[in-house]
């Protein structure tokens, strides 16, 4: 038997679905728990090329939900180690490692000629970059997210609304694996529906998963979706820069605290986000105001107290930490 048979067996699927998947290029954005599944699936289905990015390194406190890497990748950059099990799984499907972050700057660089981009990333700035780019070039973007014992996977773009149609305000508290642990079966469950929604784009599958959000409680042990075709995108979405887009005349406000990193411009200033509101701090007429901080959170809640009285261009930084971590 051939190596797809099982799959190609599907009527949905098909000899045609096989096809599409073997000329498909694909950039996968995060190297992580939710690209454990997703790398082997897709890889192990026929996905032609994979262009795979992400900055760090194999660590002990991977392993357990990473599932990808064992011990002897602990110092090993993620893309190399996962590119070489993939080798492994698949020889067939060609696998492109690029050890670097996705960015304002890089975007349009790393989604170059792919058909898909699928958002692994664990950042908040990279899925809304990510998401801004695929609205823009007509992309297709398979985003997914997981903290605790619960996570998301959602279709994006490629003719459905942005990541900013579902998630357009920034809630009360946005949490993270590291602050707020993660299990990792949680995380292999919805890698593999981002799998399933990207093999289902990528293969012409009906119904089309962009549109759609499935969501999955751990604790409760249950599922949930909803479509949002036709989602409205907001009005007003102040975008993502890199550090070096920042332009003389730039009303730029540093949000961190000195000790997290030096200014990011020489005419910076140092605000905290409760300080913008009534009698806040504002630019001067005709600025853009360019509010920056480690990860983009802080520069998003002050965005929107700024803009509540003040409605000039507001873009946002996410700077990284000093140490070269990702946000």
């Amino acid at each position: 038997m051939s190596r797809y048979a099982r799959q190609v067996a599907v009527p949905e699927f098909g000899p045609r679905g096989q096809d599409r998947l073997a000329a498909a290029h694909v950039l996968v954005v995060g190297a992580g728990g939710l690209a454990a599944p997703v790398l082997p699936y897709l890889a192990g289905a026929g996905l032609g090329r994979i262009r795979l990015v992400d900055p760090d390194r194999v660590e002990i406190g991977n392993l357990h939900r990473q599932t990808l890497f064992g011990m002897d990748d602990l110092g090993r950059p993620k893309v190399q180690a996962a590119a070489a099990a993939l080798a492994r799984l698949n020889p067939e499907t060609a696998v492109e490692p690029v050890t670097g972050t996705l960015g304002p700057g890089s975007v349009a660089d790393l989604a170059r000629d792919v058909d898909l981009v699928l958002d692994c990333a664990d950042s908040f700035a990279a899925s809304y970059v990510a998401s801004d780019h695929c609205r823009e070039a007509g992309l297709p973007l398979v985003s997914a997210s997981v903290i605790g014992t619960a996570g998301y996977a959602g279709g994006f773009c490629g003719g459905a609304p942005s990541l900013r149609a579902i998630f357009p305000d920034l809630p009360e508290r946005l949490g993270s694996c590291a602050e707020d642990g993660v299990l990792g079966p949680v995380v292999g469950v919805v890698g593999a529906l981002q799998a399933q929604m990207a093999l289902a784009v990528l293969a012409g599958m009906a119904p089309s998963p962009l549109g759609r959000v499935v969501s999955y409680d751990g604790l409760a042990h249950r599922t949930g979706g909803f479509s949002f075709i036709g989602a409205p995108e907001p009005a007003r979405a102040p975008r993502f820069l890199d550090p070096g887009e920042i332009a003389p005349g730039d009303w730029v406000v540093d949000l961190r605290a000195p000790d997290e990193g030096p200014l990011p411009h020489p005419d910076a200033h140092r605000h905290a986000v409760d300080a913008f509101g009534p009698g806040g701090p504002t630019p001067a007429p005709g600025q853009r105001a360019v509010l920056c901080c480690r990860s983009g959170q802080r520069s998003w809640s002050a965005a929107e107290r700024l803009s509540r009285h003040w409605q000039g261009e507001i873009a946002l930084v996410a700077l990284g930490s000093p140490t070269g971590e990702t946000p």
